[in-house]
């Protein structure tokens, strides 16, 4: 018996090898990302603290709101309307209350982070960097807005509620099912669509959507890390860490 664990465990070591060198590679790959995603932004965010917009920000703002396609407007409008005003913050504590109701505690608290924590950080750096919205001299403005241009911080609310759920979805329910393919449809597509929105209502540059996106990735990556901590250590779990607790014993 000894020699046969002693033979198992010798063949199951270079699996256990290869197995963590896979995962360092991914590690390694996902981290290289996070920096290229911070790094970009961070460039972003200097030099539109010195530009009210630049060249190709005009450029691309003429071509989008030079479609002509019928019932893009109001589509367009449509798409904006989940981060307008009082609306981001009902979503997400509606979704915070559903989620703790049916005891997903962890998921509760990961998406605070991720959309709570993502409305802070976007503020203070509207604040930090100061930049002044498109002008009707400039472009076609539909959304008159009085607040700061960098981040669009419905891309930010975009990316890290609806992100976050598609995660939580993706890890949550049934393999291959209709329900989780649709829910990943449906939080993708508002990702996607709303950067288009907001830069052919004339609510934003190109750029302050870029950087919403690179700023919202970042948080996103670094909310659903700590979700990950949280679900395995069962932290706002109590009653299972004593289960475990338990029968270790």
């Amino acid at each position: 018996m000894v020699e046969k664990n002693q033979t198992l465990a010798a063949e199951s070591a270079p699996v256990r090898a290869s197995l963590r060198r896979r995962a360092a590679r991914r590690l390694l790959r996902a981290e290289t990302l996070y920096a290229v995603m911070l790094l970009g932004f961070a460039v972003l965010a200097f030099f539109a603290y010195f530009n009210a917009y630049f060249g190709w920000d005009l450029r691309v703002a003429h071509s989008l709101q030079n479609l002509s396609l019928p019932g893009l407007p109001d589509f367009m409008r449509f798409v904006s309307v989940f981060g307008n005003k009082w609306k981001p913050y009902a979503i997400t504590t509606v979704t915070l209350i559903v989620f703790w109701i049916f005891g997903h505690r962890s998921e509760a608290a990961g998406l605070l982070l991720s959309a709570g924590g993502s409305a802070v950080l976007n503020g203070l750096i509207k604040i930090l960097i100061a930049r002044p919205r498109p002008t009707l001299e400039l472009v076609r403005v539909e959304v008159d807005l009085q607040t700061r241009s960098f981040p669009s911080g419905h891309v930010t609310f975009y990316v890290c509620y609806f992100g976050f759920l598609f995660f939580t979805a993706y890890a949550l329910l049934p393999l291959r099912s209709l329900a989780r393919r649709t829910t990943l449809t449906l939080c993708v597509l508002p990702i996607a669509l709303v950067g288009f929105s907001r830069v052919y209502l004339g609510a934003h540059w190109p750029s302050d959507t870029l950087g919403a996106y690179l700023m919202g990735g970042v948080w996103l990556a670094l909310s659903l890390h700590m979700y990950r901590i949280w679900k395995e250590r069962a932290t706002f779990h109590p009653e299972e860490k004593s289960a475990t607790a338990s029968k270790t014993v």
